[in-house]
């Protein structure tokens, strides 16, 4: 087996000083990183960690490689990038587009480690600080109604198939009933959902 060790000891170091990024731009129900977001923050380090990465189409596929700069040493993943896909709104060249720009944005964090999405669910359940009130004598407080908690479903394959022909208001329907367990799931749909917003 060839050996990498140079490679993954930079690939180490360098997840160990990335930050998460999520700053980029805000989409319906989370904030996310887009890749000219991402590249601005990972290429200064990568340069001082000597790693370096192309993604090459072939075909129907693309592939994304990182390599060491100074041993050769590399990784590769791969992925096929849907075809035939139709979005509301889109002709053929920019769902291709907007297909190969989430497929590079996507391969790119998958191989390197990166975080570049926040979800906004999970910031809902941060614990309040809480609050010094200084003793007094009141009347017993009456006790406020506890609201019911709306519980989203799980999103199976076969309905986030069909989501990806829906509009922008019926994807604002789906995020607000399911979650998802799959998270690249979530983010394609967040795609479809960001380009049709800023079609409108």
């Amino acid at each position: 087996m060839e050996s990498k060790t140079k490679l993954f000891k930079a690939l180490a170091n360098f997840q160990q000083e990335v930050p998460a990024i999520y700053e980029g731009s805000t989409g319906y129900g989370y904030k996310y990183a887009d890749l000219k977001q991402i590249l601005a923050v990972i290429n200064p380090i990568l340069k001082k960690h000597k790693l370096g990465f192309t993604q090459l189409l072939n075909n129907s596929s693309l592939e994304t490689i990182v390599f060491h700069t100074e041993s050769g040493e590399n990784i590769s993943s791969s992925v096929e990038i849907p075809q035939e896909v139709t979005l509301k709104g889109m002709n053929a060249f920019q769902v291709l587009g907007s297909a190969i720009t989430y497929y590079r944005r996507y391969s790119l964090s998958s191989i390197l480690g990166l975080v570049t999405d926040s979800d906004n669910d999970a910031n809902e359940t941060k614990a309040k600080q809480p609050v010094k009130v200084a003793p007094a004598k009141v009347a017993p407080a009456k006790v406020a109604p506890v609201k019911k908690s709306v519980v989203k479903l799980w999103i199976t394959d076969e309905i986030f198939e069909k989501c990806k022909a829906l509009n922008e208001s019926q994807l604002e329907k789906v995020f607000d009933k399911y979650q998802f367990r799959k998270e690249e799931q979530k983010e394609e749909l967040q795609e479809i959902y960001n380009n049709l917003k800023s079609n409108n």
